[in-house]
């Protein structure tokens, strides 16, 4: 079978998904699997392709079709001009919190500062951070031991130096390593999908994906909760507290930072124009 010809049965397989682009993710899936770059794809449509590919091929696209993730079945994910191992077990990085990351690197200029990353997942909010804005230093904490570990795998392969990884439940997990900070900055995309939400949530995602990194509670708000109150303890003065939201939580999530004293909050909204992060500063 020669290259087009595999193209073809693999947008067959995938045509009609609705998280799906057939064209597209045929060629990245038959790219990587060559070793080769996307025009590849495009100049040797009539090259043949050996069997052991094209079964692998196959067996990626079937499980494509059946919903699985693309960076999953890849293992990597694009965030911020950077390219990031993903596995099951964290969250797959998504466009629009690249707005989240870029607002921050554009805050922090080049300034020396630090800042706190809560529920790191792949480690992209974190390694993004520490990569652009050499002079910070940037710590992440997550509960669960899967993150930890892609974190630290992702920082490896960027050769990032200015980033370290915890284990632990919030703000728990630098008094567990015996971390005596005050943050200019913390930062968290957590948990904000509401319990009646969670069934209407694509198949890829509520599948697929780790719903503990999804999961926010009856309203979807009780990570903001507990991350607002707890903050106060570890910023410094006129330290910034920001977070990714959902499009219909901007202000409710003000609401909050107001009741813990955090003065001069604002949102962001998205490339779709919904509200997207809401920060405030320490008073």
């Amino acid at each position: 079978m020669v290259v087009n010809e595999l193209i073809s049965k693999g947008m067959t397989l995938i045509e009609g998904k609705e998280y799906s682009n057939p064209r597209l993710e045929s060629i990245l899936v038959l790219s990587q699997l060559l070793n080769v770059d996307k025009s590849y794809i495009y100049i040797h449509g009539d090259k043949t392709v050996e069997e052991p590919v094209k079964d692998k091929f196959i067996s990626i696209m079937e499980k494509r079709a059946e919903g699985y993730p693309l960076q999953y079945l890849l293992n990597e994910g694009e965030f911020m001009g950077l390219c990031f191992y993903i596995e099951e077990g964290v969250l797959i990085p998504r466009p629009d919190t690249e707005i989240l990351v870029q607002f921050i690197i554009d805050y922090i200029k080049n300034q020396d500062m630090n800042v706190l990353d809560i529920g790191v997942g792949s480690g992209a909010i974190s390694l993004s951070i520490a990569e652009y804005c050499p002079n910070t230093r940037v710590y992440g904490i997550d509960i669960e031991d899967i993150p930890i570990k892609i974190a630290n795998l992702n920082k490896e392969k960027l050769k990032i130096s200015n980033a370290d990884f915890f284990q632990g439940d919030l703000f728990k997990a630098l008094e567990d390593h015996n971390i005596d900070e005050k943050f200019h900055i913390i930062v968290s995309n957590p948990p904000y999908i509401k319990t009646r939400d969670i069934e209407d949530l694509q198949v890829e995602v509520k599948d697929h994906e780790p719903l503990i990194a999804l999961y926010g509670g009856e309203d979807g708000l009780d990570f903001y909760r507990k991350i607002s109150k707890g903050a106060l303890d570890y910023l410094r003065h006129k330290g910034m507290l920001i977070y990714e939201i959902g499009y219909d939580q901007g202000s409710q999530v003000m609401d909050i930072l107001y009741k813990e004293g955090f003065e001069n909050i604002s949102i962001l909204k998205d490339y779709q124009g919904h509200d997207r992060i809401v920060y405030g500063f320490k008073g």
